[in-house]
């Protein structure tokens, strides 16, 4: 019986020497915890990837349509100015014979009252021009500009410098920064 009481000791130190093997090969509760909060650390970093990568790509996108939006406005304006400009040309011609009328208007009698009419005429006609934005140039006393100007004649002055406009012709007239039609103009040597 000792005996047998010893082999039964014996296999239960065995039993728990196995089982204490097997603790330490087999994961704690706390390792399990640490590997879940690896992973979850690996899926956190994955997740801030794409986020970061969904929002670059989000405001790329939105300053795309911002100057997209920006390119259409100023487009749609120079449509408009190119529309205006087109149609407003071809009255510049009656400005033109307007201010011709004007220049040579009869001071007394039925003519005066008759020139005060078509001035009143002539300074709608330009009041309704600028309210499309267009506008006439003030080219006398500049110097020439071949981008504002064309040059009809060159005469020796000595009240003006040489390159320096001497007299108006015909009036210039501009859109925006967009010349319209150049003034034409008698410039000094």
């Amino acid at each position: 019986m000792v005996e047998e009481i010893k082999k039964e000791v014996d296999q239960s130190e065995e039993i728990e020497e196995q089982a204490a093997e097997q603790e330490k090969e087999s994961p704690t509760i706390e390792d399990f915890e640490l590997a879940e909060i690896e992973t979850l650390r690996e899926e956190i970093d994955l997740l801030q990837g794409q986020s970061n990568e969904y929002l670059d790509g989000w405001q790329r996108e939105r300053a795309e349509f911002a100057n997209y939006k920006k390119r259409k406005e100023r487009e749609s304006q120079q449509l408009q100015h190119n529309i205006i400009g087109n149609i407003t040309r071809k009255y510049l011609e009656i400005v033109d014979d307007l201010e011709r009328a004007l220049q040579n208007q009869p001071e007394d009698g039925e003519g005066a009252s008759w020139a005060e009419g078509i001035e009143l005429v002539y300074r709608k006609f330009l009041t309704a021009l600028e309210a499309e934005g267009v506008v006439a140039m003030q080219a006398e006393g500049q110097l020439f500009d071949p981008n504002l100007h064309e040059a009809i004649s060159q005469e020796p002055s000595e009240e003006f410098e040489s390159g320096q406009v001497i007299e108006v012709l015909r009036s210039g007239y501009m859109i925006g920064e967009r010349v319209l039609r150049p003034a034409s103009v008698r410039i000094a040597q």
